[in-house]
């Protein structure tokens, strides 16, 4: 490694065995992916009194429930490359649905339903990440009112390298799902519409018969879908793994990660078991909290978000950092979102925002 320098105290393997007395952040470039130095602290970088100004750690509580997100998707965070939306399904749309501007995914935090593509049907249970192509005509049938996030993307959402770890790593290829041709259910009607997206504005299309009427398929484009309890995380006794290294979708200038239960680092080996502190220099960070005890955060609750902007340190909160070699495991899953260009809030987010979060750090 190119230029290494150290000067002072420092532990010889980050996040093991930190000196008594120090709190170690990590600073570093590419999210997790670039050069890094780590610091040692005599205050944690959290212990905060007050912030003025508009850069600051932000969140939103569940807001599924709330009739503004009742079948439809409200978009929270976004910038050319990405846009991020919380929405429900509580009834199948009357129209297909086509998104000519962007590739999707939807995380199905809760909730049945069935996604009829011109690929074939995909069954949606709880956990499925879906990935429809940008052009993909389909149709949702809910059977079970769903609870969606829904991610946008300008590029493809592409599977990570698994590089030293092997093609078995992080889930096996039999874990996908891939729908085999099949005509759309609906035979009977009249008309047929399919609302297109495109430069952000719906066309609608009106066709005598199904669209989904595909009798075969075959190449390297399709609908697919994959549990985020299928994922198996990268785990190490000795050592905190980064959240690169549970990166399960890589697109152009983000990626998406899995959080998923694990058994925590040896205590005995005097591993940091709660994410380390950092801040994020060159990505804004998104999390998405779907279910278990989430022993890093504070008063965090399955469907809420958590959104930590560039250049703003985040950390573990007092609680979880007093406690942390308490727990052997953990049961969290969570979805990371994060992104190189900065992310902007909608007016809807800034709406629904828990203003306080930011002071959740602060000691009582």
């Amino acid at each position: 490694m190119e230029n290494f320098l150290r000067s002072g105290i420092y532990t010889k393997q980050a996040h093991v065995k930190i000196p008594e007395g120090t709190f170690e952040e990590e600073h570093g470039r590419k999210g997790f992916f670039g050069r890094v130095s780590h610091l040692y602290h005599k205050n944690k970088p959290t212990d905060w009194t007050e912030i003025s100004g508009d850069l600051k750690p932000r969140n939103l509580p569940p807001l599924f429930d709330k009739s503004e997100l009742q079948n439809k998707f409200v978009k929270m965070l976004f910038n050319k490359d990405v846009q991020v939306y919380l929405g429900t399904l509580t009834e199948t749309p009357k129209s297909f649905y086509r998104n000519a501007d962007f590739d999707e995914m939807f995380f199905i935090h809760d909730g049945e339903g069935l996604m009829e593509t011109i690929y074939g049907h995909i069954p949606l249970v709880k956990g499925d990440y879906v990935i429809v192509p940008r052009g993909t005509t389909y149709k949702t049938f809910v059977t079970k009112p769903m609870k969606i996030l829904k991610v946008e993307s300008s590029s493809e959402f592409e599977e990570p390298s698994r590089g030293i770890l092997g093609p078995n790593a992080l889930y096996d290829q039999s874990a996908k799902f891939i729908p085999e041709a099949a005509l759309g259910s609906e035979q009977n009607l009249t008309n047929y519409h399919v609302d297109i997206k495109h430069h952000g504005q719906i066309t609608r299309v009106t066709y005598p018969f199904n669209p989904l009427d595909a009798v075969g398929w075959k190449g390297s484009l399709y609908a697919w879908k994959i549990s985020i309890y299928d994922y198996c995380p990268i785990n190490s006794h000795r050592y905190h793994i980064p959240p690169s290294g549970h990166t399960m979708f890589v697109a152009q200038n983000f990626v998406v990660c899995s959080f998923v239960a694990r058994p925590l680092e040896w205590t005995s080996e005097g591993v940091l078991k709660v994410p380390f502190f950092h801040s994020n220099i060159d990505y804004d960070e998104i999390l998405f909290y779907h279910q278990g005890n989430f022993f890093s955060r504070d008063n965090i609750d399955a469907g809420a978000i958590t959104f930590h902007p560039q250049g703003i340190h985040h950390g573990p909160h007092p609680k979880a950092f007093k406690n942390a070699n308490n727990n052997e495991f953990t049961d969290e899953f969570a979805v990371m979102i994060d992104a190189k260009n900065s992310l902007q809030m909608t007016p809807e987010f800034l709406s629904f925002e828990n203003k306080e979060y930011w002071k959740s750090w602060m000691l009582k």
